[in-house]
């Protein structure tokens, strides 16, 4: 079997041992929501342009971002091109599952990615600035591949579905559950500022219940002690 997964980041990485010939992984292209270089957008396009006309019968898996409900970031290249990029796949793939994902947490993926930065700046000692008022999603890298696979055996297509943890953690609490895995505290310097948004999960609710996750801070804590 052709190895249908376009990337080599940590969600694509999930995957690896779960190809089937009828599938397309794509979860290759644009990943800093700070992005504003044209080339890095189209570069994404053409590829997903491409893949789906090689690959007419396979079912197109997306992989776009839960970024898109944040209102600081309306407007901004990245949410303009990720929506725009769904639009594609919709009216170009025969059958599609668009995931937004929110901030997920593995082995290894960018250093900027949250948690990444978080634990490096607490090994070092950095100060870090903690926005008060701001929250983010944690999921566990795991859990979306789960949650995929469960879509995909449940043949759940031509859909857009979120794929987030129940509830935000703000960076004081994701701080607090660090200082005690790692036991010692972090240097922090608090602003008062930071975006908050809610990510609505009908689809993948059940999932974490069924899981016995659904309790927030050991939720956390298991992430952090599995990849740190």
């Amino acid at each position: 079997i052709l190895l249908m997964i376009i990337g080599n980041g940590l969600i694509a990485n999930l995957f690896k041992e779960n190809d089937r010939e009828n599938l397309v992984f794509f979860a290759s292209g644009v990943s800093n929501s700070l992005e504003t270089d044209k080339s890095a957008f189209l570069r994404e396009e053409n590829l997903i342009r491409k893949t789906i006309k090689e690959n007419p019968n396979k079912i197109f898996i997306y992989f776009s971002t839960c970024s898109i409900y944040d209102s600081s970031k309306n407007g901004s290249s990245y949410v303009n091109h990720k929506l725009k990029m769904e639009q594609i796949v919709e009216e170009l793939a025969n059958q599609f599952l668009i995931l937004r994902v929110s901030n997920a947490v593995g082995k290894g993926g960018n250093p900027n990615l949250l948690m990444n930065y978080l634990v490096n700046a607490f090994h070092q000692e950095k100060e870090i600035t903690v926005h008060t008022l701001a929250t983010r999603n944690l999921i566990d890298a795991d859990d979306i591949k789960n949650i995929t696979l469960k879509f995909i055996n449940e043949n759940s297509f031509n859909k857009i579905i979120n794929v987030a943890y129940l509830e935000n953690f703000s960076t004081k609490e994701i701080l607090e559950i660090l200082e005690k895995h790692f036991n010692k505290t972090a240097k922090t310097y608090l602003v008062k500022s930071g975006q908050s948004y809610l990510i609505s999960i009908p689809e993948a609710e059940a999932y974490f219940a069924e899981n016995k996750l659904t309790e927030k801070k050991e939720y956390l804590l298991r992430i952090i002690k599995r990849y740190y």
